[in-house]
């Protein structure tokens, strides 16, 4: 079996059994295509069923090198992954990486924004121009709903359910999740939809695709990143900020103001409670005023 072969099932098998989106899929091919180039690079011509532990050793030696701990406990965990496929599809017996650890690495604490410099950034919006209005619409999505970067380019005019007070939101292998929307974020998502979108020229892929670009297609994961990055020079704010930090903000904000961990785990589609734990360690001031206000023998 040639790897391309290999890869190319790989690719099949994490789509229609995994149920995985293009973004997950082109990150787990990532690591075998960078493990795939270094076998050139050293001229070792050995199949991906006949690749042994001595063979990967000296990648795993070169990817310390070269990479940050966080990306070569990922990439290590990519490569286990594809090689647990081939053993599943009886290709191989063992995994070479079997007995290979990664590297120990701690929780990176997310970074946030305070509602103050939330508001700072929503301001330095210049609402002169169409696209204003649609960036002031996506900035407030993003805080409001707590959205990845993914979701908000792909939600959809047919999943915003307002009378219900509910947007529909797809998120990481497709799975489905209602979140609320707050009578802000209505009023200005409906400002946007009924009096710029509707006046656009819109595409035919995009047609129900709520936040167009100028040429009336999806906004790319891209534009929304330049978005934020050139509001956050503008309104003077020094932190290194993305559209993932709205997500952050949403749901340490959450948890200060008192909403439980199941809930905010619900809103942000997390499959497991312990991703959202790490909310827990962000505000430890809030954790000490919970204990003073709740435990009984703090109020003797």
């Amino acid at each position: 079996m040639k790897w391309s072969q290999a890869l190319k099932d790989y690719q099949h098998y994490l789509k229609i059994e995994r149920g995985l989106s293009p973004n997950s899929i082109q990150n787990y091919s990532y690591d075998i295509v960078k493990l795939i180039s270094y076998l050139e690079e050293q001229k070792l011509q050995v199949s991906p069923i006949r690749l042994t532990e001595e063979q990967i050793q000296p990648f795993i030696y070169h990817l310390a090198k070269v990479v940050n701990a966080r990306s070569q406990a990922r990439i290590i965990s990519g490569l286990k992954s594809f090689f647990n496929y081939l053993i599943f599809e009886d290709y191989r017996k063992t995994n070479p990486l079997e007995l290979i650890e990664a590297p120990k690495i701690g929780r990176k604490l997310p970074d946030t924004l305070t509602t103050q410099e939330i508001d700072q950034l929503i301001n330095a919006i210049d609402l002169s121009h169409p696209q204003g209005e649609r960036n002031r619409a996506i900035m407030e999505t993003l805080y409001s709903c707590g959205l990845r970067v993914s979701e908000l380019t792909e939600l959809k005019i047919s999943d915003l359910f307002f009378t219900e007070e509910f947007i529909k939101v797809t998120g990481k292998g497709n799975k489905q999740r209602f979140v609320p929307v707050s009578e802000l974020t209505k009023k200005y998502i409906n400002t946007y939809k009924d009096s710029i979108r509707v006046h656009q020229e819109t595409q035919k892929e995009a047609v129900d695709i709520l936040f167009l670009n100028r040429r009336g297609k999806k906004l790319t994961r891209a534009m929304i990143f330049t978005i934020v990055k050139t509001l956050a020079i503008k309104a003077g704010i020094q932190k290194k900020i993305s559209p993932h930090t709205f997500r952050h903000s949403f749901a340490t904000h959450l948890l200060e103001n008192g909403a439980d961990l199941r809930s905010i785990q619900q809103m942000l589609g997390h499959e497991s409670i312990t991703t959202t734990e790490i909310y827990m360690h962000v505000d430890r001031s809030h954790l000490k005023t919970v204990l003073e206000n709740f435990h009984p023998r703090s109020k003797k």
